[in-house]
Parts: structure tokens; C-alpha cells; sequence
């Protein structure tokens, strides 16, 4: 265990779109998710010290209860459809942590939540499209943790303060969603309620005082546009998990930009 000067942060940030740093784009401008892939490649390079392994949630995996990938060695699940063949041949051989995704089970069930385990399922497109730019050399373990199917935002600010222990672990914790998910209003017609839903979302991860900002993301559908920003808010509750492992850290803004005419941000606690 690394001593608490040596704490990791948090973090939420966005996957993309498919398997769209590996691709072609067809849509938009030459260099739409350059920004966004040099977000992902520094993101370590940001940190005091390297994780010895990574918990992370994406916004595309759902079960009743919270479930734990305990594969040692997990299949990749290429869980998008009609991109071009070479991204379905994609590799990212990545080792899993048994023991640590028994430890994240211990720590949820610790807090009262029924959890499950996996060791079947392949990591999601949430988790290795993002992460081969993270840790392009795939050496650090990671361990993939399920949304809870009901998308309750309170549950999901309990369930990462439950993880929290880990930041002192060596583990670094983070979510992987988009902070603007409406797949049919990306385009002008999305400019301006992402401007709104996103600064009302930065106003709220920001916020002075971390009990402050975990009620406002739990009561998330009153901000302006939220419901046009996330019709269905599982890529946005990736966020909850990193702001409750977050504790008493403040969050702070990592990147914004526009891609294909909406705003997306990713933020860091601690």
C-alpha cells in the first residue's frame, strides 16, 4: 500500500465515439478527435506516481447489481457496429487483477451493495478504445467495474465513495462515458444546450465544497438542457463513480472542446 502523500486522483473523461482514434473519421473535419486523443495519451504522464492498476467504469456496461470483471486475462468486446473492418481486429492485451476485483467487491458489499462477479465478458469498447491510448503498452492491469442498471446517480456517488480506499492502493479510478450523449443532436442543432449543460456540469464538479457537488450531480436532471444533453444518462453516471472515490478533493476542468459541433469535457479530482 502506498503511503497517503502518494494518493492518486480521479477521473472522468471522454471514449469517443466507436472506435474513432483508429479510424477515418467521415464525419466533420480532418482532426475531429485529435484534442481528445491528446487528452488520453498525457493522462498518465499527469500523475505523481504509475498505478499499479486501474478500476474503470464505462458507460457501457449495465447489470441489477454492480458487477466486477474477474477475468485474469479479458477478451475485448467490440460492442459497435458499422465502422470499417481493420476496428474489429483491434488488440489490447490487457491482464486483469482477480484480487483486486475481489477487493472492489469487498469494499461495495462493505457499503451495503449486492455485487456480482463476471469473468466472462470482454472489456467494452468504453474501456480498451480509450485505454489504448492511456497505456498504449497494455501493462498495467485493469479491472472493469459495471454501472448499476436502475442509473441511480445517488447510488453511484455511494458506490465510488465506497472506492475511495483504493486511491491509497496504487489504484487509479476512473469513468469513461461523454459528458453530451444525444447521438441524434450532434450537429448544430446540440451547440447550444451542450454550451448549457456543460457549464452548468463544470459550475457543479467545481464547486468549493465536495457535499455541495455530489447533491448537485445527483440531482443532475435539473440542470438546463439535461434531459437533450442525455436522453438516457448511462454515459453520464461514469462521472458519479469518480466524484464520490473523489471524497473531500475538489474537481477541476482537464479539457473541453468542440467535437462535431457539441461541447465535451473530462474532468480530474485530486
Amino acid at each position: 500500500m502506498t503511503n497517503a502523500s502518494a494518493r492518486l486522483p480521479t477521473f472522468y473523461v471522454p471514449h469517443g465515439g466507436g472506435p474513432c482514434f483508429f479510424m477515418e473519421w467521415p464525419r466533420g473535419p480532418a482532426g475531429t478527435w485529435d484534442s481528445m486523443a491528446a487528452l488520453l495519451r498525457g493522462l498518465i504522464g499527469t500523475l505523481a506516481q504509475r498505478p499499479r492498476a486501474v478500476v474503470v467504469v464505462s458507460g457501457h456496461w449495465e447489470e441489477a447489481g454492480f458487477a466486477v470483471n474477474t477475468a485474469a486475462r479479458p477478451p475485448l468486446l467490440f460492442d459497435y457496429y458499422g465502422f470499417p473492418p481493420h476496428t474489429y481486429q483491434l488488440s489490447y492485451p490487457v491482464a486483469g487483477d482477480p484480487a483486486l476485483a475481489e477487493r472492489v467487491r469487498g469494499l461495495l458489499e462493505a457499503a451495503g451493495f449486492a455485487t456480482q462477479t463476471d469473468d466472462a465478458r470482454g472489456l467494452d469498447h468504453g474501456v480498451f478504445i480509450p485505454f489504448m491510448l492511456v497505456l498504449p503498452d497494455a501493462d498495467v492491469p485493469i479491472v472493469e467495474l459495471s454501472l448499476r442498471a436502475d442509473l441511480d446517480p445517488r447510488a453511484h456517488l455511494l458506490a465510488g465513495r465506497a472506492l475511495e480506499p483504493l486511491r491509497d492502493e496504487g489504484v487509479l479510478v476512473i469513468g469513461t462515458g461523454m459528458s453530451f450523449h444525444n447521438l441524434r443532436a450532434l450537429g448544430p442543432a446540440g451547440t447550444e444546450p451542450s454550451r448549457l449543460f456543460d457549464a452548468w456540469l463544470t459550475d457543479a464538479v467545481t464547486a468549493a465544497q465536495p457535499e455541495q457537488r455530489n447533491q448537485r450531480l445527483a440531482d443532475w436532471q435539473q440542470a438546463p438542457a439535461a434531459r437533450f444533453a442525455h436522453p438516457r444518462e448511462e454515459h453520464l453516471l461514469p462521472l458519479m463513480i469518480a466524484a464520490g472515490a473523489a471524497g473531500q478533493d475538489r474537481g477541476v476542468k482537464i479539457y473541453e472542446d468542440q467535437v462535431l459541433d457539441v461541447t465535451q469535457s473530462a474532468f480530474r479530482f485530486g
